[in-house]
């Protein structure tokens, strides 16, 4: 199958940020076999099983959501504003009434709603992942999909820590899948004995697959290896040896110094989460200073409970928006760097960076088309500027995932939303009924 997509502007977020205001893109399969300039296009139409006529839209890759947790959709819009949410209402409604088909009903809506706002690759950490994985395997999302491992009961899983033995039987099970990594994701330091994290970073390294955590997210955690260990959470996992490559450390808003000079020693990327970080009031990650290291940082938008949308475009916004603020500096965080963030860098996050990220030949064709006709797209001075201040999930037009066309005219081409969103309110049923009992 080959596909030429013409008069587009291009932004290929290469390592020299190249643009072709009235660029094209073949695709073969599932690569990009030629991009360029459509005024040195030399091949005929013809040629080709499918032309799309890309005018007034912005090409960009695909873009990767770092961290989030796609069974959660239930949760969206549930006990936002109190103290203590996690213990008040998701700890025991996922114990009670988490179930793997719910699991996967959200799954699959999470996943319609990330490719709806260009989201091709995503991170998940939750339970019932083999669940989660067929359901991104339906949808023909590219994902890395974490098993959760936590230190009590579950609702996948009996004892403590029981997200192992789990992960021990859904990781081979996906090894070898076009477009799912399964991966292992100790819920956070805190909530997790030292023996329990190093099986989950053994198992890491004997498959060469992803672990991810929550760090340094909460106050209490971090008051917890200050009085026990007289150590920060980063400086804990050093010493216990889990630290690698592999490893992607969702939120670290509350870091030091050497605690940053670890992550860049390992290999340690972050996943950014500036919506959910600000939205609980846990504060802002030092991110400038990440970046200033070389330290790979990408953006996530946590899960649908947590930051309540699952779409870059918002967490685009709050990036700049509370860093500039933060630092007082107007300038720090220009669009063309913050775009980044949401693509190229977040590939690197997830050590994909060989195969997606950027629009160049010999990657996934992973590609995301913005249209510019909508009220809120006028004028463009700045395709970058645009795309970050201006743009917002809706004007996503059309998204290809692996060559294969999945959004079309802001539709779903494969599923109905509606019927996605019906299956999803049957599954819950009970789940709202225990939810209202809580509230």
């Amino acid at each position: 199958m080959r596909t030429l997509i013409k008069n587009s502007h291009i932004l290929t977020m290469d390592a020299k940020r190249t643009e072709y205001s009235d660029g094209y893109i073949i695709i073969e399969d599932d690569e990009i076999l030629g991009i360029g300039s459509y005024v040195h296009f030399s091949k005929q139409e013809t040629d080709f099983d499918e032309v799309i006529d890309a005018h007034q839209t912005i090409a960009i890759p695909g873009m990767v959501n770092t961290h989030t947790h796609i069974g959660m959709v239930p949760f969206r819009s549930l006990g936002d504003d109190y103290p203590d949410r996690l213990r008040r209402f998701l700890f025991p409604l996922e114990k009670a009434c988490m179930t793997k088909e719910l699991a996967y009903h959200s799954g699959k809506y999470a996943i319609a709603e990330m490719q709806m706002a260009g989201i091709t690759t995503f991170a998940d950490m939750y339970y019932f992942e083999d669940a989660l994985a067929q359901a991104t395997d339906e949808m023909k999302s590219r994902a890395i999909l974490g098993e959760t491992v936590v230190d009590f009961p579950t609702c996948d899983a009996p004892k403590s820590h029981g997200g192992i033995g789990y992960a021990e039987e859904f990781i081979p099970k996906w090894l070898d899948h076009e477009l799912i990594t399964p991966a292992i994701a100790p819920h956070a330091p805190n909530t997790n004995h030292s023996q329990a994290l190093k099986k989950a970073a053994a198992l890491s390294e004997k498959y060469n697959i992803p672990m991810t955590m929550h760090v340094a997210e909460m106050d209490y955690e971090m008051n917890y290896f200050s009085e026990k260990y007289n150590a920060t959470p980063i400086e804990f996992l050093q010493s216990i040896g889990v630290l690698s490559t592999r490893f992607i450390a969702a939120h670290c808003i509350h870091v030091s110094d050497h605690d940053l000079q670890i992550l860049k020693q390992e290999g340690v990327g972050v996943a950014h989460c500036i919506g959910a970080n600000t939205k609980s009031a846990k504060g802002v990650a030092p991110i400038k200073d990440m970046l200033n290291l070389a330290i790979p940082v990408g953006l996530g938008t946590d899960g649908p409970s947590s930051g309540n949308t699952l779409d870059l475009f918002t967490q685009m916004k709050l990036v700049a928006n509370f860093h500039k603020t933060a630092l007082h500096d107007r300038t720090a965080f220009p669009a063309k760097e913050i775009l980044a963030m949401a693509t190229i860098e977040g590939a690197k996050v997830l050590n994909m960076a060989n195969e997606i990220g950027s629009l160049e030949v010999g990657k996934k064709a992973d590609i995301v088309l913005v249209e510019t006709k909508s009220v809120n797209m006028f004028p463009i001075f700045d395709p970058y500027a645009a795309l970050v201040y201006s743009a917002n999930a809706s004007n996503v037009q059309d998204v290809f995932i692996n060559g294969t066309t999945i959004v079309r005219d802001k539709q779903l081409v494969n599923y109905d939303l509606m019927d996605l969103r019906s299956n999803l309110t049957i599954e819950m049923a009970h789940f709202s009924k225990k939810a209202k009992e809580l509230a």
